[in-house]
């Protein structure tokens, strides 16, 4: 389908369901075909981690976990890691960062039993350091459970985590001591990998070295402490298909593919989130000031002639339709009624539908409500998202 007759009936769905506001649109069908295509990649392959930061809906991470047969989650916010477990009574948490003790503390302490026995039982909590690890240990030791532990190494992110295979050997000989800790594995992340330039070798080489560092690390535990060799994200997820270390990869943005993740090796995935909002106002546009000063930079194309301002704005996203839709960087930025500049061959009116495409999904599907699934040309349900953070 033509971009214009895709936003129109993408428009036309969200009239149909009386949305006259900011809202986020997952297109559900370019959804599922994306899965369908993550777990055709996979198949025989490490088992997939879904990250919910990426996908912040209760729903959409359970569409996400019956079609990609996981039980797995990677969380980051405590907050939504307790709504992950009470969701989904048989999903395992990693957390993807380490929590400060004194959170992990709080969120003991108003959890009621069965969500106590859930963070102490389904949750694998993320070590960096070894004072984080004695700061656990002993956090355990006075709540009277064991808890669950992975090791956070560096394979080339420079992020933190164990720098070398010797201080992780290190760290796990000091939790072979600690008798309410449990040690199941490791996790190595690589975003970094993409980014390199060809100067230093490109993506490829990269991510060979990250590879072959994971190795050096995973050959350090003790064989009953590699329930999770956990490595990977959406970047590079495809890349981890014969990777026979690495018994699961991380994988979240990938399957609604924001504007940051266009990216070679995901040219098979299709966009599947956007925003779309109403024009308010449309006007030939000025500056504040003499309109000398708007004449001058309008005739360096430096401002618009023809502009619309919109309900809402500062979007972590660029504008798709109508083309030629576009920001401008002397005025107009607002996340109240953001100006934008529009094309005399693609005109817009007051309370038409522009759209625009995020460039990440983390924070931003959870800044306009619940989110609009749209199927078949309609609006079909609304799914509910977390609390960002």
């Amino acid at each position: 389908m033509k971009r214009t007759a895709y936003f129109g009936m993408m428009s036309a769905a969200l009239e149909e369901a009386g949305i006259y506001r900011p809202a986020l649109v997952i297109d559900l069908e370019r959804l599922n075909a994306n899965l369908s295509i993550v777990r055709e990649a996979m198949r025989g392959g490490p088992a997939i981690r879904l990250v919910d930061k990426s996908l912040p809906s209760l729903p959409l991470l359970g569409h996400a976990m019956r079609i990609l047969q996981t039980r797995r989650i990677m969380t980051f916010h405590l907050p939504v890691t307790m709504a992950v477990l009470g969701e989904f009574p048989d999903a395992h948490a990693l957390l993807g960062k380490p929590m400060p003790i004194a959170a992990v503390a709080q969120a003991f302490a108003h959890a009621g039993p069965d969500q106590a026995s859930a963070l102490a039982a389904r949750v694998t909590w993320l070590i960096d350091t070894e004072a984080r690890l004695a700061q656990y240990a002993s956090f355990a030791r006075t709540l009277g459970k064991p808890l669950h532990v992975a090791f956070e190494i560096n394979i080339g992110m420079q992020r933190g985590g164990f720098d070398t295979p010797a201080d992780l050997a290190k760290a796990v000989s000091a939790a072979s001591g600690k008798p309410y800790l449990r040690c199941e594995g490791l996790m190595g992340y690589e975003a970094h990998v993409p980014a390199i330039p060809s100067l230093f070798g490109g993506p490829e080489a990269a991510l060979r070295r990250a590879q072959a560092r994971f190795y050096d690390f995973v050959a350090v535990l003790p064989a009953g402490q590699r329930a999770i060799l956990n490595t990977g994200g959406s970047q590079t997820a495809f890349s981890h298909a014969g990777n026979r270390v690495a018994n699961e990869v991380s994988i979240g943005s990938a399957l609604v593919k924001p504007m940051d993740f266009d990216r070679p090796g995901l040219r098979a995935l299709a966009p599947a989130i956007f925003i779309a909002t109403p024009v308010l106002k449309v006007l030939k546009t000025r500056l504040p000031g003499p309109r000398l000063m708007s004449a001058l930079v309008q005739a360096l194309g430096l401002f618009p002639r023809n502009g619309c301002f919109l309900y809402g704005g500062k979007f972590m996203a660029q504008p798709v339709h109508p083309p030629g839709l576009k920001r401008n960087g002397i005025w107009g930025d607002s996340s109240n009624q953001q100006l934008m500049g529009f094309s005399a061959a693609y005109p817009v009116t007051p309370d038409d539908l522009v759209f625009f495409r995020p460039t990440q999904s983390e924070a931003v599907l959870q800044q306009f409500g619940p989110l609009q699934i749209m199927e078949n040309g309609r609006i079909t349900s609304e799914w509910p998202v977390l609390p960002a953070g």
